[in-house]
């Protein structure tokens, strides 16, 4: 296995990521905020598309923790990821300021987004992308 970290922002919204390369497998943690924790898990599985078959596509798999909000993030992440490299992903996620406002959130969401692109090159780098044609 492998292990590669990457971040992005200042605290309290600071995001960040460990990727584990599993094999042909990924696993990406993100956390972020004052309170990283695991709020949400999403495994993605890469699939031909039900509309045009020849194209790639993914499925999900959601858990989340009861009152925590991250299961959108996670599974966006796990589709994408795995869409793009056709791997298994696991992604977990959890972000946490106390008492978040709209700018809080604002602030983690834009600072995930840009973790995300940056675990998307990591994954790139380290995996090369997928063939054309896909799965």
């Amino acid at each position: 296995m492998k292990l590669v970290a990457v971040g992005h922002g200042e605290a309290p919204h600071r995001v960040e990521a460990a990727i584990v390369f599993c094999g042909p497998d990924v696993a990406v943690c993100f956390g972020g905020g004052q309170a990283q924790h695991i709020g949400a898990v999403a495994l993605g599985i890469p699939r031909p598309s039900l509309a045009d078959s020849s194209a790639p596509s993914a499925s999900a798999s959601v858990l989340c923790v009861t009152g925590h909000k991250e299961d959108e993030l996670a599974r966006a992440a796990a589709l994408e990821l795995a869409t793009e490299f056709g791997c298994r992903v696991n992604v977990a996620a959890g972000l946490h300021v106390d008492n978040a406002t709209a700018e809080d959130i604002r602030l983690l969401n834009e600072n995930y987004v840009a973790v995300l692109a940056d675990v998307k090159r990591r994954i790139s780098s380290e995996m090369g992308e997928m063939p054309e044609g896909g799965l």
